[in-house]
């Protein structure tokens, strides 16, 4: 964490540029405030000095002892350690179902049948293996999530399109404006 560079997102050097706006900034430094307390260990990146002016929140990592201890979805550089046996795997796998949210799942294991286990019992848009969670590409990488988490159909995804359709039937009683309906029978 102490290598990336935050600043100015339109330079190529860097990692790590501002959040969005002043809202969600103090929204984050909120969590980390919140979240810091009484946990194992955590580790934060210090903001390098003269940056240009932004929303800046520097990136956060810390081990918490339950992901209980997430009360929603938290957007910006921090990441959240649990630590669990390997024999409580579904279990945790359950809490994260369990939490409503499910937009992005990243899983890092050698083993393919617990990647698969993972991705079958997982209720998450996306789950990405043994890679990057960030960076998915619209038409190429579908995106969306599931639960509290979505809104339907994912960016890029087959199903995306109709759902900007909406379907409308009009039928017209063509004998009450004056024509005459024996014209549409198809008899003789």
């Amino acid at each position: 964490m102490d290598q990336l560079a935050l600043g100015d997102p339109a330079l190529l050097a860097t990692d790590v540029g501002p959040v969005i706006d002043a809202a969600s900034l103090a929204t984050l430094e909120e969590h980390a405030r919140s979240i810091v307390a009484g946990t194992r260990w955590q580790h934060r990146a210090t903001l390098p000095a003269g940056l240009r002016p932004g929303h800046y929140f520097a990136p956060l990592a810390v081990e918490i002892d339950s992901i209980a201890r997430l009360e929603r979805e938290v957007f910006g550089p921090v990441l959240h350690v649990v630590r669990f046996a390997a024999s409580d795997l579904d279990a945790v796998i359950d809490e994260i179902n369990g939490s409503g949210y499910g937009l992005t799942l990243g899983v890092h294991t050698r083993i393919d049948s617990v990647a698969r286990r993972i991705a079958v019992r997982a209720k998450v848009g996306n789950i990405y293996v043994n890679r990057n969670m960030i960076g998915a590409v619209v038409g190429v990488q579908p995106f969306g999530g599931c639960g509290l988490s979505g809104t339907g159909p994912k960016a890029g995804g087959p199903h995306y399109l109709p759902r900007f359709a909406t379907e409308q039937t009009i039928t017209t009683n063509t004998a009450a404006v004056g024509g005459n309906a024996t014209l549409l029978s198809l008899g003789e």
